[in-house]
């Protein structure tokens, strides 16, 4: 197994065409079989979390689960409000909607408080989800009354459009992406080698690397229902991965090649490169494979998809540089690249020599700065993204703020779900009427209240309306009288029932409850995972704790910044958002996860470099120096195109997904310059040969040193 990157690659630089052609069908057949499979999306009963999920089964059980439901708002135009016009489209609405198919019900006109709005609530056919899907039906009529009542204002929203519309911003916004990414990536690489066919290279190798892993997801979709984030997240970590580890494989090999001066052919460059760098990347590929498996520790569908998404395409990436690529490398021989410049540069440089004289120093200062940006962390406010959130470029989404002003109970709602006996109804009932009562006694709820029972009495679901958006203290504070006194007072007493509460706030709440409740676990088993890797791939205890450590600071200093922006006001212009006070609940396991995997991928490539000079009997002071110094370039490189990738995600309208992209890009700079290129060496120079504990120096005997040896024989 330590030699299978120098077999697979010694074979692929002997057979260029085959391993090319082979790599092609390869990217065809992943495609081709994705597309015969087809995607298995999640559904609804993969989302069920905590409380509120199981509340969610025992209605769905009675038929009471909830429906895809659509609104039609009807209100002032720019020929004013005439009511009885207004009552004439609700009437049109009403007839149309009832002609769809996928309609099951519609509801008698509602009129607002103050009489100045009224609306039609349409009920879907179907599970909740699958709204977004057979939606356009319905707005197709919405719009044909809004021609026929032009003095009026009539518009759709509800959970189907709102949802259909952030898909499609959401498919905008990474089509945007790609547009800023793919140039400022290859000019990046074409910056780094000069040859605009080296500069290629990667970036067709990560694209291809891509459309095989978005194949393979759908296959593997049928075992990890694809929650609708499994294509963004190969997207993401496709772009970043897949043109780094072709990056330091290429950079590797023209090295090698400035280095022998013509003496080697482009076979035994290529496999100088696969039993070096090469290595590293495999390594480096596995590292994030195992780390992104611990995802599926959070037993939720979302973080599954994301981790199916990051395994597949981080192993289509390896397998990439593994096979077609020393093909390329073969066949572009030397002729397409300039001279490579050898060492570290300015910068780096300096900050090298500076730690070389001062490691104590730097190691300290640099620690306290990285304390200093974890700070902020303390002060993390974790929260679900309520649908508030969402951008208002969507249609639906203006709707929504004016359906909301003219229904404000609309905003959220609680269910109280009962299951009892079939002869219990009536008793169970008494109980609800009862509770209900209380609600509307409280100014935190609106004061009315629904009661449904299943046809054979066995399910009771009490829906309360909260006046208040599922963000706000007002409803997390209901949710929690609910929950504790309402509940426990009234239907909670009775004995053998099963009680449950769910809705929009106990949703938008469970759900980061659940998170932080399975975080430690993750944390533990990625602090495990890191230790583990590193004393498998560098037989040093020592570098394993060093590692985790400087992860750990890594990701706390990224969380920090985080923190430090999104939670306050003052880069909402910076950054073209509005602060919710809050981080996405999703973000901080994301990141730890992706992080701790990137960070071990560069740890194993700058190590990979120092250790093979300490095999060639280099001090290990020296090959901290060297090692660091001759990896900086395409540290920093790969650095800057991760930064890039993540960077352009900023851009993007979904409050989640741009937090997203901001902490990974910031925490690959900390990671690239700070850890990498000052504490790393600071650390390794003062621990010096202990830094191999528990072995001083690999013998002469072991397998380090036969590579060594090899390495030198061929060069």
């Amino acid at each position: 197994m330590r030699n299978l990157p120098v077999r697979v690659a010694g074979w692929s630089a002997r057979h260029p065409w085959q391993a090319i052609a082979g790599w092609m069908l390869f990217v065809v057949l992943c495609m081709a079989a994705g597309v015969a499979a087809g995607g298995n999306a999640a559904t609804t009963e993969d989302f069920r979390i905590g409380e509120a999920g199981r509340a969610e089964a025992i209605a769905a059980e009675g038929g009471l689960g909830q429906k895809p439901v659509e609104r039609v708002l009807i209100s002032a135009g720019a020929g004013g409000f005439d009511r009885a016009e207004a009552e004439t489209a609700a009437r049109d609405v009403a007839t149309r909607m009832r002609t769809l198919a996928e309609v099951e019900s519609v509801s008698a006109p509602v009129w607002s408080g103050d009489g100045t709005a009224v609306r039609v609530d349409v009920t879907m056919r179907g599970p909740e989800l699958e709204g977004k899907k057979h939606v356009d039906p319905l707005r197709e009529q919405t719009a044909r009354v809004q021609a026929a009542h032009p003095q009026l204002r009539v518009e759709e929203t509800g959970s189907p459009s709102i949802s259909k519309g952030i898909g499609e911003l959401r498919s905008d916004d990474l089509a945007r992406t790609e547009m800023i990414a793919v140039p400022v990536t290859l000019l990046t690489l074409f910056v780094v080698f000069g040859s605009i066919a080296l500069a290629v290279v990667p970036l067709v190798l990560a694209l291809s690397s891509i459309a095989a892993a978005i194949g393979l997801s759908m296959l593997a979709s049928h075992l990890f229902p694809d929650a609708g984030v499994g294509t963004n997240v190969i997207l993401l970590i496709g772009m970043a991965v897949g043109v780094d580890y072709t990056l330091f494989y290429l950079k590797r090999e023209r090295e090698e090649r400035a280095r022998n001066g013509g003496r080697l052919d482009s076979r035994g460059i290529v496999d100088i490169a696969a039993a070096t760098s090469g290595r590293a990347v495999v390594l480096s590929g596995i590292a994030v494979i195992v780390s992104s498996a611990t995802m599926y520790l959070a037993d939720d569908v979302i973080f599954s998809s994301i981790a199916t998404g990051a395994i597949t395409v981080t192993l289509v990436a390896v397998l990439s540089s593994m096979t077609v690529l020393p093909a390329l490398l073969v066949k572009l021989g030397g002729r397409s690249a300039r001279r490579q410049k050898q060492g570290a540069g300015r910068i780096t440089g300096a900050l090298l020599r500076l730690t070389s004289r001062r490691p104590a120093t730097v190691l300290g200062i640099a620690v306290v700065a990285m304390l200093a940006l974890t700070a902020p962390l303390l002060g993390l406010n974790l929260t679900d993204m309520g649908r508030e959130t969402h951008p208002r470029e969507v249609p639906a989404m203006q709707t929504y703020d004016r359906l909301n002003a003219a229904f404000p109970e609309l905003k959220a709602m609680h269910q109280v779900v009962v299951r009892a006996g079939g002869d219990r109804a009536g008793e169970v009932g008494a109980a609800l009427g009862e509770l209900a009562q209380r609600a509307r006694s409280d100014d935190r709820l609106a004061g009315t209240a629904e009661l449904r029972t299943s046809a054979d009495g066995r399910i009771s679901v009490l829906e309360l309306a909260v006046p208040h958006y599922v963000s706000t203290g007002a409803a997390k504070t209901s949710l929690q009288t609910l929950r504790s006194e309402y509940v426990p007072a009234t239907v909670g007493a009775l004995a053998g029932v099963e009680v449950a509460v769910t809705g929009d706030v106990a949703r938008y709440a469970d759900y980061p409850d659940h998170q932080k409740q399975r975080l430690p676990l993750i944390i533990g088993a990625l602090l495990l995972v890191t230790f583990v890797m590193t004393v498998w791939a560098f037989r040093s205890v020592a570098l394993a704790v060093a590692g985790v450590f400087l992860n750990l600071l890594s990701v706390g200093a990224s969380l920090g910044v985080l923190v430090l922006v999104f939670q306050n006001s003052w880069a909402e212009r910076l950054l073209d958002f509005d602060s919710t006070g809050s981080i996405g609940s999703r973000v901080p396991l994301f990141l730890f996860v992706i992080l701790f995997g990137l960070s071990t991928d560069y740890q194993v490539f700058v190590i990979s470099r120092i250790r093979e000079a300490v095999l060639r009997g280099v001090p290990t002071r020296q090959a901290v120096l060297d090692g660091i110094g001759s990896s900086a370039r395409v540290v920093t490189s790969a650095a800057f195109v991760m930064v890039t990738v993540f960077a352009s995600f900023v851009g993007l309208h979904i409050i989640e997904m741009k937090q997203m992209g901001f902490v990974l890009a910031v925490a690959v700079i900390l990671d690239a310059v700070v850890i990498r290129i000052m504490i790393l060496p600071a650390l390794m120079l003062l621990l010096g040969e202990r830094s191999w504990w528990p072995a001083r120096r690999t013998p002469p005997g072991r397998p380090g040193a036969a590579l060594g040896r090899h390495l030198a024989e061929v060069r």
